[in-house]
């Protein structure tokens, strides 16, 4: 039987997608989870989203996951909305974990679309609407399709509109077309929360009626972020563009590496550098060594002189 409507909640401002701090492959470090949490909540986010591709979620255990959503949701203690990535190739897991995510306190849901087999556009749809009558919070669509393969294409958002358990999607396609285009979608549903995930297009997003940010950076620098989506809500174009700026200097330690892992990879060597958690990445990826880490410390050094950047 489906279940009643949820209650949907309005997402915006900026909202991290959380790394998840490991020890080793199968192993949390919890110690820097705590201290990751405080340092995203003493940064102002508006909200933590777990398991998405910067939390290395696909590479992670079904137990493992289920322990991240429980421990952050104990840190968090209702703080900031928690929004737990669904994801996975199995409905039926991804459904489990979303009763996970219920039961340890989570305030809502992301589901991409499956990856590996490509669905097409009409198997997606029938897809999303059998799972959301499976699913115990509201949801909110990702679209990621250099990962996944498959687009949330606008006409298929436009019929995924009429559920109400449905609440917005986050867009990381890099494509601002399509971001105006889903734009669009909020004369059908009014409350729908729409979110850019690439940080470097932040400000575009904003400017054209996005609600906020999916910041991985926000991981290293959560004030800067939030700083920079207030002086969007206060009109100081000045602030935004400096603020803007600054965002653009840290994209330069994404460039470091030839992997296409490097962003997940130079956001934990950044986190290690400050001191919050290890950088331990899930298999099959390689932490950064030592001449990588060097490159990541050199430009928070000099592009970031309020933080304090340990010796690699």
């Amino acid at each position: 039987m489906p279940l009643p409507p949820a209650k949907s909640p309005r997402f915006g401002g900026i909202i991290p997608p959380l790394v998840t701090p490991l020890l080793n492959r199968d192993e949390l470090d919890i110690v820097g989870l705590g201290r990751l949490v405080e340092h995203l909540l003493a940064g102002g986010v508006h909200g933590l989203f777990l398991l998405g591709t910067t939390g290395e979620a696909p590479s992670l255990s079904y137990r493992l996951r289920r322990q991240l959503i429980d421990h952050v949701c104990r840190l968090v203690g209702g703080r900031v909305p928690v929004l737990v990535g669904i994801t996975d190739t199995s409905f039926v897991e991804s459904v489990g974990v979303a009763r996970a995510a219920e039961t340890s306190g989570a305030d809502a849901l992301v589901l991409a679309t499956p990856y590996y087999f490509p669905a097409g556009q009409t198997e997606l749809t029938g897809y999303v609407q059998r799972i959301c009558d499976e699913l115990p919070l509201p949801v909110m669509l990702y679209n990621m399709p250099s990962l996944t393969k498959v687009w949330f294409e606008p006409e298929t958002l436009a019929k995924l509109s009429t559920i109400d358990r449905i609440i917005g999607i986050k867009d990381s396609s890099g494509d601002l077309d399509y971001f105006t285009r889903i734009l669009k979608l909020k004369r059908l549903r009014p409350d729908w929360s729409i979110m850019i995930g690439p940080e470097a297009m932040l400000g575009e997003a904003l400017d054209l009626g996005g609600d906020g940010g999916v910041a991985g950076g926000g991981n290293v620098l959560p004030q800067l972020f939030v700083d920079r989506y207030n002086a969007f809500r206060a009109g100081d174009q000045a602030e935004a563009a400096r603020l803007q700026r600054r965002i653009l200097d840290l994209q330069q330690i994404y460039d470091i590496g030839k992997y296409a892992s490097r962003h997940i990879k130079a956001t934990k060597c950044a986190l290690s550098l400050v001191g919050i958690c290890d950088d331990c990445m899930a298999e099959p990826f390689d932490r950064f060594r030592a001449p990588e880490r060097q490159r990541v410390a050199d430009i928070l050094r000099a592009s970031f002189p309020e933080l304090i950047v340990d010796n690699p």
